[in-house]
């Protein structure tokens, strides 16, 4: 389908070329017609004056190739039916060789600013366009609440704008979130050279230096200097996905995109700490109860056990392991009760980086650090443990959750996109250490 509606735009730009230069020649021959009548009566002189209407609509109307058209139908057409030898292109006297070039400079000159003029307005009503297509593009995305409604409506979107399929490629394990058609799907090539956009935040695929054998085209939506995902084009044809007069409205909905992307982070980051939030009230509410409600009633057992102890009217055994028990009780109750909500929230300190747990941020030297929530994710995990190996199974459990713990290349790009990030050397890390085989470390 994409291909036929390409096909038919190729077809209906050639078949406007061919009309264009039909009507200037309707026009030049309209304008003949008129000239010959008037030289039947007020001879030649005027007649050079009915052909500058005519180069000039051609040229507001067509653009400056048919208005050059029409100037030299014009001169061609004046030099035939009047200067002497007439319905000939001969030309005997030196008065009729100057108004014949005087004429075709005119036409010339009057086309090309017409062509101008005509310009102008096409660029106008094209900034218009762009700008009423970027804006319909953002309201579709506005209302999308999640990353996988956003790539879809891009897809779509671009898929029917530029006449290709399209694909977008999340940062996580190049994962497809996205494409249009849906069957559309990447060979091995394709996913390598998108690995290198989310990577190196550059363009690769058809027509770039990168993966030119492709038929792909992969562009990134960067976000604070960082490409978040990669939007890939094609053309069943072979042909370059963008024309270059449309690369600008194109990285202007990457911008769009880029923007969605970074709304919907903020809105989950939001969520999860509007729940951490009340997961630590109730957890406080819990320990309240407990020091409060639980270990007084605790204490009354104790002293009932004492009363039977010392009466000696029951079984010791079973006296000595009641007493006990409530003692083990009683001490895990202590362990909790002492257990200070605020203390976990203290700022981790590894060398120049800073993470504060409560407040979801991450400092390196001072200066804030963006990470996206499973990069934070990943870094809290190993923080809470620093100095101990957490295996790739305990990291993507705790991340991911059960259902991804084997999909250890998920926890490879987060674990790469922290040493570019908090790194002083990301080629040989000294914060995140890899432990071959097992998982990561964080050095205390």
């Amino acid at each position: 389908m994409i291909h036929a509606l390409w096909s038919f735009q190729r077809r209906d730009s050639v078949a406007l070329v061919l009309a264009e230069h039909a009507g200037a020649l309707l026009l030049v021959a309209m304008s003949t017609i008129a000239g010959l009548l008037v030289s039947a009566r007020w001879g030649n002189s005027p007649v050079v004056m009915l052909y500058l209407p005519a180069v000039l609509a051609a040229a507001v109307y067509g653009g400056l190739w048919s208005g050059l058209f029409a100037a030299v139908t014009s001169t061609l057409a004046y030099n035939f039916y009047f200067t002497v030898p007439l319905h000939t292109f001969a030309i005997n006297q030196a008065t009729d060789v100057v108004t014949v070039i005087v004429l075709f400079l005119v036409a010339v000159v009057s086309s090309h600013l017409a062509a101008l003029v005509r310009r102008q307005a096409q660029l106008a009503s094209e900034h218009a366009s762009r700008n009423a297509t970027i804006a319909g593009f953002a309201r579709k995305l506005l209302s999308s609440a999640s990353q996988a409604e956003i790539a879809k409506v891009s897809a779509c979107q671009f898929a029917e704008l530029f006449v290709c399929h399209a694909v977008v490629i999340g940062r996580e394990a190049a994962e497809l979130l996205a494409a249009a058609p849906n069957e559309t799907t990447l060979g091995p090539s394709e996913i390598a050279a998108a690995t290198y956009t989310l990577e190196a935040g550059q363009r690769s695929g058809r027509g770039e230096k990168r993966g030119h054998q492709i038929d792909w085209q992969f562009h990134p939506v960067i976000s604070k200097g960082l490409a978040i995902a990669a939007v890939g084009l094609a053309r069943e044809d072979g042909a370059p996905p963008l024309e270059p007069d449309r690369e600008l409205l194109f990285e202007s909905l990457l911008d769009q995109m880029a923007l969605a992307f970074e709304r919907t982070r903020l809105e989950i980051e939001a969520r999860e700490s509007a729940a951490f939030r009340v997961r630590d009230k109730l957890r406080s509410a819990l320990l309240t109860a407990i020091g409060d409600d639980v270990k007084p009633r605790l204490k009354e057992i104790q002293m009932v056990v004492k009363g039977l102890r010392r009466e000696g009217g029951a079984d010791r055994s079973l006296i000595s392991k009641l007493d006990s028990e409530i003692g083990h009780v009683e001490r895990y109750i202590d362990h909790l009760v002492d257990l200070n909500p605020g203390s976990e929230y203290e700022p981790l300190v590894f060398d120049d980086v800073v993470i504060d747990l409560h407040s979801r941020t991450v400092h390196r030297a001072g200066a804030r650090i963006h990470l996206t929530p499973k990069e934070f994710a990943v870094f809290a995990e190993l923080s809470k443990h620093a100095g101990k190996v957490l295996t790739h199974a305990q990291l993507l459990r705790a991340v991911w959750g059960p259902a991804h713990q084997d999909h250890v290349d998920y926890l490879r790009v987060a674990v790469r996109a922290l040493r570019q990030k908090l790194e002083n050397d990301p080629a040989n890390p000294l914060l995140i250490v890899n432990e071959p085989g097992i998982g990561y470390r964080l050095s205390s």
